[in-house]
């Protein structure tokens, strides 16, 4: 959105066409490592990376800092354009030469840490599809009981003292 687009009351100007673009969402965390602190790798690397995301077609990109390292996201509008991107010399020399190369590049889609999904979750089912509880059983639970008061109940009950078992 542009500030000439909006009229005098903060609103639309007739006329002005609104495109909507699904963006499609990849993070790019690095890690620090034993070569170095992925920030250091951020001001070494960064503007390249984010120079090839923007004439490759990218609509947003940020950037995070973290204790642990940093956080690239990047918003294209297709998957195809992300492959284009991620296919170029100077994103692959810029991923190669993170800190930790072994443990230290998570490349996914989505956006990154705990920003959650993209489409609200669905709701989960209501246990027993919202119908009454179960009735609780009266009985008592069943315990085990030593020789000596199996006896004694079968006394009572005038059964008798029954055999021991070999």
């Amino acid at each position: 959105m542009r500030q000439q687009d909006l009229g005098p009351d903060g609103g639309w100007r007739r006329g002005v066409t609104v495109y909507s673009v699904e963006l499609h969402w990849w993070s790019i965390e690095v890690l620090d490592g034993s070569g170095g602190s992925a920030r250091s790798w951020r001001d070494a690397r960064g503007a390249a990376l984010t120079e090839a995301a923007i004439t490759n077609g990218a609509y947003d990109w940020q950037w995070h800092h973290f204790t642990w390292g940093v956080l690239l996201e990047i918003a294209f509008a297709s998957d195809e354009r992300w492959q284009a991107f991620r296919d170029l010399p100077a994103v692959r020399a810029a991923l190669d030469a993170v800190p930790d190369p072994v443990n230290g590049l998570l490349i996914y889609p989505g956006r990154g840490g705990s920003s959650g999904r993209a489409q609200p979750r669905k709701p989960k089912p209501i246990a027993g599809a919202g119908a009454a509880p179960l009735p609780e059983d009266d009985t008592p639970p069943i315990r085990a009981i030593g020789q000596a008061a199996l006896e004694r109940v079968e006394q009572a009950a005038g059964l008798g003292v029954s055999a021991p078992a070999a």
